[in-house]
């Protein structure tokens, strides 16, 4: 009993304690919780859906409803009878004007896409055979908004399909280009990665919120093209790079674990209904880490996946590993592997019976990207080239080098190889792209080359990513080719990722609504140290450091300014529990791409730094400090999880 006393006795004192010393700091207040995306829908819903009863002859019309896609708008009416109502959105020509069909109702809510900016739009409703014209006027492009420098287009091969493009970390806005090279359509956050369109017509893109630095997003948002997310999928991982739906819905991502100490070497297959995974395949256990390796191989990114794709035909899935040069193909029931694409030099015997021997006189793809199976069982591959060998005697320079999308025709019972098509190698150095890039199919002999990399310093050719590089001369060129003839191509003035042609409307009918967050960002590791629970306030080094903290729905935001010497740490803590976390000092702690060097205003100022802590694992009201080398300081605030 006296121990059962004293124990109720030493939580009655720390409870006393804790209260002194909280009301020491001064007025502590809550951390305000940023706007949620999916409450801030569920309000602009709430207000132009309230009121429905507009004729056709005169509807309400709202431009950019979501706020985020400002070449959109919707048309609210209704009718007497039920009928399916017909859209125009009016183009320059056949191929860049837009027809939809609408399903049947008595109350319509039309998506508008493929308004043009800065314009009077003029769009038809056709109701019951009636045409009924409206006009919509859109702002102009945001200034700097990067526009073709070139564009070509057989017109008698195309049809009225945009050419969405991704931007890569150079900046810029996930555009649609059509077949004229307007924009037809961009969104303002800054969503990243891949494009995907779902079989359910909605597209599918990174996230917008960071889970690490340099480019890690927490998952991958479900969005039509007015901006209304319906869903973002989060992962403890993160999403990079590439994500593959499966013929069920599931969704095959490329991921990390970071838990591991290594990225871009995970992938796993989440339920599209719950966000749960429900598989997960570590190249560690399949690949050995220390064979093969491009001069662009570290210890935590030895592989760099960029690419996933499931070929339900043979049960598998193909990634591609920029830093090994190997395009690999794995059982999906098994995990094990089946082939590697690409150059065996460098690799250990036991390894090279998992590749091909070629039957003609092909060249083998070096830094590759976007690897896909084509419906015929052929690998089509966007092939880099950077160095094009694994010798550093025998490298390419880029001046020399081109990139090309090619296409291997492979055999497994006797694991031979050939080379079949090519499409770059002709255009030489103002077509090589040492990073980023894409192929795509889209019917026989006719396919999508996005070579988005390209740049030039002091008129030279590089051959690192120019988008890191002060002064680079950046574009991208997008090409499609149908029987070796070039129908298309369209040339940027900077660095996009991947390239997809895509139609405008897909059968996607809006779906107001609740959006749903689905899956798990994980527990945020803690610092096991002792902390100090003396402080001091803050409010001296909030300016000093440019701290910042914020609650998203999700997690905890810290943010601030802080030299590669600084030791920072944040602290969360009640009377019953603290937690630690360290802060990490870097700029890019989880990238082989670019080394971590602080320059010259760097290591003077410091760099800037986020500190993200999710609500697993926590449960009640904490106080939050930061420790900042050896004083802990108090931002008198608190956060309820």
């Amino acid at each position: 009993m006296k121990t059962k006393y004293k124990f109720i006795a030493l939580i009655v004192i720390a409870c006393l304690l804790s209260i002194l010393i909280y009301q020491n700091i001064g007025k502590v207040v809550p951390i305000k919780e940023s706007d949620d995306i999916f409450d801030t829908q569920l309000a602009l819903e709430e207000e132009f859906l309230k009121d429905t009863s507009y004729t056709v002859a005169n509807p309400k019309v709202i431009i950019n409803p979501y706020k985020i896609s400002p070449l959109t708008a919707l048309v609210i009416f209704e009718t007497n009878d039920f009928t399916s109502p017909t859209v125009t959105i009016t183009g320059k020509d056949e191929h860049s004007t837009f027809v939809n069909s609408f399903k049947t109702t008595n109350v319509h809510i039309l998506p508008i896409y493929g308004l043009y900016p800065g314009t009077n739009n003029k769009i038809i409703i056709t109701v019951n055979e009636v045409d009924y014209p409206i006009y919509i006027k859109t702002d102009p492009l945001p200034e700097g908004f990067l526009l073709p420098e070139y564009v070509k287009a057989n017109k008698d091969k195309l049809n009225n399909e945009l050419y969405f493009v991704t931007p890569s970390s150079s900046g810029g806005y996930t555009t649609a280009y059509d077949v004229n090279g307007d924009v037809r359509w961009y969104t303002t956050n800054n969503y990243a990665w891949d494009i995907n369109r779902l079989n359910n017509g909605h597209i599918l893109l990174g996230s917008d919120r960071l889970i690490n630095p340099p480019y890690y997003t927490v998952g991958m948002v479900e969005m039509d093209l007015l901006g209304k997310i319906y869903f973002e999928y989060t992962l403890p991982g993160g999403y990079h790079h590439d994500v593959f739906e499966m013929k069920d819905g599931n969704l095959l991502v490329a991921t990390n674990k970071f838990s591991d100490n290594t990225v871009e070497d995970y992938i796993v297959e989440i339920d599209r209904t719950t966000g749960k995974i429900v598989k997960e395949i570590d190249l560690k256990d399949i690949l050995p880490r220390d064979e093969g390796l491009s001069p662009y191989s570290t210890n935590y990114d030895w592989f760099h996946n960029n690419s996933v794709w499931f070929d339900e035909k043979t049960n598998s899935i193909t990634l591609s590993g920029r830093h090994q040069d190997a395009v690999i193909n794995i059982n999906y029931d098994t995990d094990k592997l089946n082939w590697i694409i690409g150059d065996s030099t460098t690799w250990s015997d036991d390894m090279k019976k998992y590749f091909f021997t070629p039957t003609n006189d092909l060249e083998w793809q070096w830094a590759q990207h976007a690897a896909m199976t084509l419906p015929n069982g052929d690998i089509f591959i966007f092939d880099n080239g950077n160095n094009r060998s694994k010798i550093e005697e025998d490298f390419i320079s880029a001046n020399d080098n081109y990139s090309r999308g090619v296409i291997y025709k492979i055999n497994q019972n006797n694991m031979t190889i050939s080379q079949v098509w090519q499409y770059g190698k002709e255009r030489g150095t103002d077509f090589y792209s040492p990073y980023i890039s894409d192929v795509d199919y889209i019917d026989n002999n006719r396919y999508l080359i996005h070579s988005g990399g390209h740049g030039k310093i002091n008129g030279q050719t590089s051959n690192t990513p120019a988008a890191f590089n002060e002064g680079s001369v950046l574009d991208s060129t997008t090409v499609e080719i149908l029987n070796n003839e070039v129908i298309y191509e369209l040339k940027l003035p900077g660095n996009y990722y991947r390239a997809e042609k895509l139609s405008l409307y897909a059968n996607d009918e809006y779906e107001p609504g609740i959006g749903f967050r689905l899956g798990s960002l994980g527990i945020t590791k803690t610092d096991k140290n002792k902390i100090n629970i003396f402080k001091k306030e803050a409010n001296g080094v909030i300016n000093k450091y440019d701290l910042d903290i914020t609650k998203e729905k999700d997690r905890l935001v810290v943010k601030g300014r802080f030299k590669k010497t600084d030791k920072v740490k944040v602290i969360l803590d009640n009377p019953f529990d603290k937690k630690t976390y360290n802060m990490i000092i870097s700029k890019r702690p989880y990238t082989a791409m670019c080394i971590d060097i602080f320059n010259e205003e760097e290591t003077k100022n410091g760099i800037n730094v986020t500190k993200y802590i999710n609500n697993e694992g926590l449960s009640g009201k904490y106080y939050v400090y930061i420790q900042i080398n050896d004083t802990v300081y108090s931002f008198n605030k608190y956060i309820i999880f």
